[in-house]
């Protein structure tokens, strides 16, 4: 599913059209409506509750209770915001109540199981690349950035995740987060000081092994170059 069209004055009107239908239709327990109402929003909840949790495996947890809560409740959806920040909302105060060591009763409801179970995307994605040295130093590098971005305060740190990893505008997170659009930006400008800072510090170790050339990459040049002298096997 296809991000929904912003205009000036926030979701165009073809958008919530079609929103509204999708909406009406997962309402309806129309399984390939909530299907894609889940793999549209998978990603920025489970980004926004890792944020909070700094745990992989609750965050999806929670992106699973979020679902559950919001489609047992879709009539008190109202429209006021967009499904995407309904569903953030949703997500954000769950997190909270877990990190708060609040355990909320959610009422399951009759949905079908099959529809419960949210086809994660898992953060961070893994590499396709065919290269085992250049991956293994990407995903080095990636996990320093995760560890960085943790280690971020809170207030900083979702800030960064809504502005930078979701790319919401300002006025999105500030009326995710609720906090006025000065706060976002001040606080965006001190989470990015502070993360290339942490970064930094960090990365010198790890750069150590950047740019690897050994395993296939290593032995395919030896071989051309012994091959161009005649005596490549």
């Amino acid at each position: 599913m296809k991000p929904m069209q912003q205009t000036a004055a926030g979701i165009s009107g073809e958008a919530r059209s079609s929103e509204a239908g999708l909406i009406d239709r997962a309402r309806a327990r129309d399984e390939a409506a909530l299907r894609l109402i889940m793999q549209a929003n998978n990603r920025r909840l489970y980004r926004l509750a890792r944020g909070i949790l700094r745990s992989d495996s609750e965050a999806e947890d929670v992106v699973q209770e979020t679902y559950v809560r919001a489609f047992t409740h879709l009539d008190g959806f109202r429209g006021e915001s967009g499904l995407s920040t309904w569903l953030s909302r949703i997500a954000i105060n769950e997190a909270l109540g877990r990190a708060r060591g609040r355990r909320p009763h959610v009422e399951l409801g009759a949905l079908p199981e099959a529809t419960l179970n949210a086809e994660i995307i898992q953060f961070p994605l893994s590499s396709a690349s065919g290269d085992p040295e250049k991956s293994m130093a990407q995903r080095e590098i990636q996990r320093v950035v995760e560890h960085a971005v943790d280690e971020l305060p809170e207030a900083f740190r979702m800030v960064f995740i809504a502005r930078v990893m979701e790319g919401m505008n300002v006025e999105e997170t500030a009326e995710l987060l609720g906090v006025k659009p000065e706060t976002v930006k001040t606080r965006l400008h001190r989470a990015r000081t502070m993360l290339r800072e942490n970064v930094e510090k960090k990365i010198g170790p790890v750069m150590m092994d950047a740019f690897p050339f050994a395993g296939q990459r290593c032995e395919r040049l030896t071989q051309t170059v012994l091959r161009r002298l005649g005596l490549g096997i």
